[in-house]
């Protein structure tokens, strides 16, 4: 717990690494807390970016490079060509930055059909490499990208970087570019809602007035064109141009890649009436997303009968580490369940029991498909055979258990209805639901895990049956640090979660109006309070950086001290040792 010296946050965000919070147990990795950050605060490119280079503005690259989905022998390469007409794009890598070994070119023609975007598989390199590629549309060559294959073998180290949650319209993608010059990552996971949807009327539209970050166009985007001018704004951000050409991405998505809080029929933010029908809409947003990211097309996979909506991957780094992405939005959820009548009418225990029981709790209420399932545990089934020691899972939203305690019973939240409660507006609102759901004992959101307890045991039961009980969940969306020890219905123990917060999306505790001192207090009561949660920070942007040794790891939780402006400096949040014993995983 955050009293007990897990470490707190520190009173405001600190530049200089040597005044990060004390870390519990840290572990000796290649590069310490104060060398990796001092390098990154000073600016330096030559760590991780001495060999990419960035797309000029006005050039016809000028939505960057980027590589992903990798395997031991290939990798997906993308960039998008600003011109007119179908073109042919030459695309080249090699073993040095120079290209005077080249190891694989080809040629893609591309045009308006798919946006003027151009993905290439590059095959046949060697495993556990590193590769440099560009483009050529005629005299004309991108930048310099740098990619990675899978390794195979003997692994000693993996350093993975964790991001999610990057909205334009809140500020610049400084974390991106804080992890494109940490010389630690070796491949980013990016777990959702690498854009978002909204229009100049929806969320953060203030904050982008501002900044000057309104989102393009200035609806809500519906249509293939709608979705194609947002991929291609966030595209120009120089933090994610930074990031996409010095590491080799693998995603999943969440729901504003298409609209807030989607399931298999509809969304919450889809209003058929004037939106159209949810399947086009849907659709739209799913061919966007692959004609604008690094990732393999269904025939790109073995996998006979894919489609581009069964987006999720396993993949395999030598014999240290597993991971698997799910896709937890399209395929197979159910539609989120709501109690605000049941908080509006009182929520007596009775009430609540008989809620949780015959709604929340119902069985069948999946979360992912069966097919999903299937290919989860052959993936887990095979990490463990192999005896891989450390099991992942990219997990777009949160999976631990985060039932609200009584806050106002406890004197750490204000009654909202009480005379002289600091309250008023928004504040107010959102005080007296958080205020509801602890007297109810309800989950903090029913659009996560939370809200899907059948399926969250589920899938606990199939690693349980796979033989790895000893998962560390990689999760986004939540846009806070989170630190958890997960447990399934009977108290068993089933892995450990990190959560990162948002590139740009801001916490909820302090988007909801409650302040940098209240939500810090909230932030400590969910972790003394909750029995899952470890330690969480809703206060700060950046990523978490998981590093992976054969007997031990560690998670670093980084922090950006502004994305209002470019000018910025990394710093850590927080830090946890991660052990493993047969069968199970925790924190240090």
């Amino acid at each position: 717990m955050i009293g007990e010296g897990a470490g707190a946050s520190p009173a405001a965000p600190s530049c200089n690494p040597s005044e990060a919070p004390m870390i519990r147990n840290p572990l000796a990795f290649p590069l310490t807390r104060r060398s990796t950050l001092g390098r990154m605060a000073a600016g330096t490119a030559a760590l991780a970016l001495s060999d990419v280079t960035m797309a000029a503005p006005d050039g016809p690259f000028r939505h960057g490079v980027a590589s992903g989905d990798p395997d031991a022998t290939s990798v997906v390469l993308w960039t998008r060509v600003t011109t007119s007409g179908d073109v042919r794009v030459v695309c080249e890598v090699a073993a040095d930055p120079a290209f005077s070994r080249l190891a694989a070119k080809g040629e893609v023609i591309t045009g308006p059909g798919r946006d003027h975007t151009v993905k290439w598989l590059a095959t046949g390199l060697v495993p556990g490499q590193t590769w440099y590629y560009r483009f050529r549309l005629d005299s004309e060559v991108s930048p310099t990208g740098r990619a990675r294959t899978l390794p195979t073998g003997r692994l000693e180290r993996l350093g993975i970087a964790l991001a999610s949650c990057s909205n334009f319209a809140f500020g610049h993608f400084n974390a991106y570019e804080a992890i494109a010059r940490d010389a630690a990552v070796d491949f980013v996971l990016h777990t959702g809602d690498y854009i978002y949807e909204y229009g100049h009327d929806g969320w953060g539209d203030e904050a982008a007035k501002a900044l000057g970050r309104r989102h393009d166009p200035a609806h809500e985007i519906v249509s293939l064109s709608d979705y194609r001018r947002r991929h291609a704004q966030y595209k120009t951000d120089a933090g994610a141009q930074a990031m996409h050409a010095a590491h080799t991405f693998i995603a999943c998505w969440d729901d504003h890649e298409s609209a807030n809080n989607p399931w298999t029929d509809g969304a919450q933010n889809h209003q058929p009436a004037n939106e159209g029908e949810w399947q086009a809409r849907r659709e739209a947003s799913v061919r966007a997303y692959f004609e604008w990211m690094p990732v393999r097309e269904p025939e790109w996979l073995g996998r006979p009968g894919a489609t581009r909506m069964q987006f999720w991957r396993s993949y395999s780094f030598g014999d240290l580490a597993s991971l698997t992405t799910l896709e937890t939005r399209h395929t197979a959820r159910g539609q989120q369940v709501d109690y605000a009548a049941l908080l509006e009418q009182g929520a007596d225990a009775d009430s609540v029991a008989r809620f949780r029981r015959d709604v929340l709790e119902a069985p069948g209420r999946r979360m992912i498909s069966p097919e999903c399932e299937a290919d989860l545990a052959r993936s887990l089934e095979q990490s463990v055979a192999s005896k891989q020691p450390w099991r992942l899972i990219g997990n777009a939203i949160p999976i631990a258990r985060t039932d609200v305690p009584d806050l106002v019973a406890l004197g750490i939240l204000p009654d909202p209805d009480a005379p002289g409660a600091p309250f008023a507006g928004a504040a107010l609102d959102n005080a007296k639901v958080l205020a509801a759901k602890g007297r109810a004992g309800l989950p903090f959101y029913p659009d996560t895990w939370d809200g899907y307890p059948w399926a969250r045991e589920q899938l606990y039961a199939l690693s349980r049956k796979a033989g790895a009980g000893d998962l560390i969940f990689l999760t986004g969306d939540s846009h806070s640090f989170w630190a958890n020890s997960l447990k399934d219905a009977d108290g068993r123990a089933a892995g450990i979660e990190l959560g990162t917060a948002g590139i740009t999306s801001p916490g909820d505790f302090v988007e909801s109006g409650f302040g940098e001192v209240l939500s810090r207090t909230l932030d400590m009561a969910f972790a003394d309070h909750i029995p899952e949660v470890v330690w969480t920070d809703n206060l700060h942007q950046g990523y978490v950086r998981l590093d992976l040794e054969r007997e031990a790891a560690e998670a670093t939780f980084i922090a950006v001290d502004t994305v209002t402006n470019r000018d910025f400096r990394p710093f850590i949040v927080n830090r946890f040792g991660i052990v493993r014993t047969e069968g199970s995983v925790g924190f240090a």
